[in-house]
């Protein structure tokens, strides 16, 4: 899996665009965490409306199913952007300077095909589930209590452009690095090794007793 990265900023065009979208990114994790936090609360109610007074919250799993999006995908382009999917570090850094930005850059190029392929495939699903002529709005709902499920079908292809758009900034960085030369190239997570993580780790601890 990954290791620790860091991701530089500069006053160019590239590090302007990384800012913006990371205020999205950072954005859509803040709701994803949320909804992890707030299934905690509906298992919380759950439970303790079962056991003191026989009466758990109705429809949970069906809760759960439509928070699941939110908490599966809302938060993998901050990830992604960052350098935090799984990665082969162990291989990856042994390589330097226009080899490491060419192999980047293809591995980022294929990832970018995968998903303008899953946006696609996902927003052809939420078409299938959503329709205006119809109660909610929707063509399917869930078991038990008829909650609609096109808003979370919605998510997923909401969620995988974002990724799109910050694999486009990657491709645009690691392809000037690689054509450029540069060694430490802004907007793309950098690979650090033992000691530069270390140095990290310290930094962000000092000053704390």
């Amino acid at each position: 899996m990954a290791g620790a990265t860091t991701v530089l900023q500069d006053s160019s065009l590239l590090s302007t665009f990384d800012r913006i979208l990371l205020r999205l990114e950072k954005l859509l994790a803040l709701v994803s965490g949320l909804a992890v936090f707030s299934l905690m609360f509906l298992a919380a109610y759950s439970v303790g409306g079962r056991e003191m007074f026989e009466s758990p919250l109705p429809g949970y799993v069906d809760w759960i199913e439509v928070l699941m999006p939110l908490m599966a995908f809302m938060g993998i382009a901050y990830v992604q952007r960052d350098g935090g999917h799984i990665r082969m570090d162990i291989f990856i850094g042994r390589l330097q300077g226009r080899v490491l930005w060419a192999v980047e850059l293809l591995s980022v190029l294929l990832i970018l095909g995968l998903m303008i392929a899953l946006v696609w495939g996902s927003w052809s699903h939420f078409d299938r589930s959503f329709d205006m002529t119809r109660p909610l709005w929707s063509r399917d709902s869930t078991i038990d209590i008829g909650l609609p499920i096109w808003p979370s079908k919605l998510l997923v292809p909401i969620a995988f452009s974002v990724l799109c758009l910050r694999l486009c900034l990657q491709v645009w960085g690691y392809a000037r690095a690689l054509f450029l030369g540069l060694e430490t190239p802004p907007a793309v997570p950098l690979i650090q090794s033992v000691a530069q993580q270390a140095r990290s780790e310290a930094e962000q601890l000092e000053g704390r007793d």
